[in-house]
């Protein structure tokens, strides 16, 4: 028997049509719920409530210890009386010496708030 070699690669290319098709739509769906977050309509990721203990754990003890002690990263014990809230959100907005900027993604607000009150 003899089979043709073409058969693979033309299943894979009407399979990768089809697919692309289908997440074309998927796209379109969702470019509505897109544009009602962008007007202000619906909760976004930045408006969220954040629990600022877990979001440490999560996106900032690698760099500052778990227990605020610092590791690659400078010790955060003392941080809420060493600079005031408003400082501490442009820091994480913006970054200071290695830490890069942007590192709190829209929970810059609630983060300061809770580092100048919690670590001092």
């Amino acid at each position: 028997m003899n089979r043709n070699p073409l058969i693979p690669f033309v299943l894979i290319m009407v399979m990768g049509i089809g697919l692309m098709f289908l997440l074309s739509f998927k796209g379109l769906g969702d470019s509505k719920d897109l544009a009602k977050e962008k007007e202000g309509g619906g909760k976004t990721e930045e408006t969220a409530e954040v629990n600022p203990e877990e979001f440490y754990q999560q996106s900032c003890a690698g760099c500052h210890g778990n227990q605020y002690e610092g590791v690659s990263g400078p010790a955060l014990k003392g941080v809420g009386s060493k600079y005031s809230k408003d400082e501490i959100k442009d820091i994480l907005t913006n970054g200071k010496g290695a830490m890069p900027p942007g590192m709190a993604a829209g929970k810059e607000e609630q983060m300061a708030e809770w580092i100048a009150k919690e670590l001092k």
